[in-house]
């Protein structure tokens, strides 16, 4: 899985006009799927992001992670995370797990998130046309690539 992660002061997601994520401080992560990715990469994931210290503490320091500020996550589905560029103007998705593998991987890492975080995490809809509306905080942008994890 491949993600993009960001702090937003406010997120939100509206497909067809109609607003179905909001949230306020907290993460917008963007997730890509492949073919490969297993469970333990569905757990792995949601740790790190769970845990992952980008909010600033009483001294302006990223030392606070979502958990700590009870923070709220939107997370929306992406496959163009998986493009490749290599060759020509066109990208291509090749490697983006088609929708019976993907949509199962992008619902149980949901299930993951809200398990860790203790709380109902919003999402986008898989597959839909969707309006993605943030206020980046910080900036701050992390991506994460589980196939990366050393």
């Amino acid at each position: 899985m491949k993600t993009v992660i960001q702090r937003v002061s406010k997120a939100s997601v509206t497909i067809e006009g109609e607003k179905v994520a909001s949230i306020e401080k907290g993460l917008l992560i963007l997730l890509g799927v492949v073919n490969e990715d297993t469970q333990e990469d569905i757990k792995w994931l949601s740790n790190k992001i769970g845990n992952l210290r980008v909010f600033s503490d009483e001294n302006g320091v990223m030392n606070r992670s979502l958990k700590d500020i009870d923070g709220n996550a939107i997370v929306v589905s992406q496959f163009t995370l998986h493009a490749s560029t290599k060759k020509g103007n066109r990208p291509s998705y090749i490697k983006a797990a088609k929708p019976d593998i993907a949509i199962p991987v992008y619902e149980n890492f949901v299930k993951q998130l809200e398990i860790d975080l203790g709380k109902k995490v919003q999402t986008g809809q898989f597959g839909a046309d969707m309006k993605v509306e943030l206020l980046n905080d910080g900036p701050v942008t992390i991506m994460i690539d589980t196939k990366n994890k050393e």
